[in-house]
């Protein structure tokens, strides 16, 4: 079991730090097409301008998740390699078609957008950012359809070795856990590059520097980040957590902390304290039959709680489950506040001039990466204490060769050189802000 919480452990730390740069980069993707097409629609070089400063983050955030995301794909074969050895003919899948499509799709058209504009003219220009969009976009789908088999698996066979093989590709792609998830988390990318365009617009605003290029960053990060904000709550949200209700009814009770089954309609807790020793919710604050209504469309159904299931079952951590699913929906609801706030600002053509509101936007560029990671932390602890789920559970699934001594040690490396490349990320992207957009005639 130590060894087991070091693979955990080391596995954790890795994603959650390689996850900051793709959720940025994925959502951001789009916005660059954006303003790619603005240009070629309307031939104001501004939105040119802006779409090839763009690109520049864009570049370095993917550079920064090509090189943290190298080690996961060593970890399956180290610290995973039992879960690798009995589920790859099926993750292999996925996980290749995202390296040899995806990816080189995606890396190949970013060299040709950063240096190649001249050369084959802007229309071709906006297809090669166009195609680093689709590639980021397809990057997301494989890898969520590998995630979505480990929490709902389809298509598969096991054999008296215990290997699973695929007996179904294309269920894989229709499975039904997949589309609901893969959007609302493409969208909460789109939050996260949303806030961060209109937190740079903001930032040049307030300073009186690249003003043009600020107004034009606020107004299109709020579009967009209104518009995200919503729909990943709504039905895309909706709809993930739908499935959970079904298909993972112990996680849906350990998410909403409830321990006893309700009749009559459950209510929703807006805020409370698991008391796993006790099973109850302390401190709750609820609003009576809405959990209900929100999951089945009616106020009088039943949920079942946690204490309907053998204690073997539960989440490994429903404490921190609880936490991350309620700080996700908490800070989600927030962003809609802000950007309904900010569009009607814009709307009345205050938000320029409106320094509070400039400082409020800015200053909440960290929270929607603390809302991406929460919901990944939700989707993965509300999976065990299984890999694969209902099939193989994470202990199975750890490598027997790999001490805990050696997790710990190679944990510690990570930590260490992920914080001197964090470091160097911050530096670089501080100076290509402060350098700013670059026009036609710098």
């Amino acid at each position: 079991m130590e060894d087991l919480l070091y693979h955990r452990l080391q596995f954790a730390f890795t994603i959650t730090f390689h996850y900051l740069f793709p959720q940025l980069t994925m959502g951001l993707s789009l916005l660059i097409v954006y303003f790619k097409g603005k240009y070629v629609k309307t031939d104001n070089i501004i939105y040119n301008d802006a779409a090839k400063f763009w690109m520049k983050i864009f570049a370095v955030n993917f550079a920064m998740g090509v090189v943290t995301g190298i080690p996961m794909e060593f970890q399956f074969g180290t610290n995973w390699a039992k879960f690798s050895e009995l589920t790859g003919n099926v993750i292999g899948q996925t996980l290749a078609m995202e390296g040899m499509f995806s990816f080189f799709l995606e890396s190949s058209f970013i060299g040709l957008f950063l240096f190649g504009e001249k050369l084959i003219g802007k229309r071709l220009h906006f297809i090669t950012g166009l195609l680093v969009f689709i590639g980021s976009w397809l990057s997301g789908l494989f890898i969520i359809a590998t995630n979505a088999w480990m929490q709902h698996p389809v298509g598969y066979e096991i054999l008296e070795n215990g290997k699973f093989v695929l007996t179904n590709f294309w269920e894989l792609f229709s499975n039904p856990w997949l589309w609901p998830v893969y959007i609302h988390n493409q969208l909460a990318s789109l939050v996260t590059s949303s806030f961060v365009v209109a937190g740079i617009g903001a930032f040049y605003v307030l300073s009186k520097k690249h003003i043009e290029f600020g107004r034009i960053f606020l107004k299109t990060g709020i579009w967009f980040g209104l518009a995200s904000s919503i729909l990943v709550a709504f039905p895309f949200g909706d709809a993930a957590a739908k499935n959970v209700a079904e298909h993972q009814p112990i996680t849906f009770a350990a998410m909403e902390g409830i321990f006893e089954s309700t009749e009559g309609g459950a209510p929703i807790a807006i805020i409370g304290q698991p008391n796993i020793k006790e099973k109850r919710l302390d401190n709750a604050i609820e609003i009576p039959n809405i959990l209900s209504f929100l999951t089945y469309r009616s106020f009088t159904e039943s949920v079942t709680g946690l204490n309907e299931f053998e204690e073997e079952y539960y989440p490994t951590n429903i404490a921190m489950l609880y936490y991350s699913y309620h700080i996700m929906v908490g800070l989600g609801t927030i962003f809609i506040g802000i950007m309904l706030i900010s569009a009607f600002m814009l709307i009345k053509k205050k938000i320029y001039k409106t320094n509070w509101l400039l400082w409020a936007i800015m200053l909440a560029m960290p929270f929607p990466y603390i809302a991406n990671l929460a919901g990944w932390y939700t989707a993965e602890l509300g999976r065990q204490p299984w890999l694969v789920h209902n099939l193989l559970k994470t202990v199975d699934g750890a490598s027997s060769t790999v001490s805990a001594g050696n997790a710990l040690f190679t944990l510690l490396g990570f930590v260490g050189l992920y914080l001197l490349l964090g470091l160097l990320f911050i530096l670089i992207f501080i100076k290509v802000v402060n350098q700013g957009p670059q026009t036609q005639n710098d």
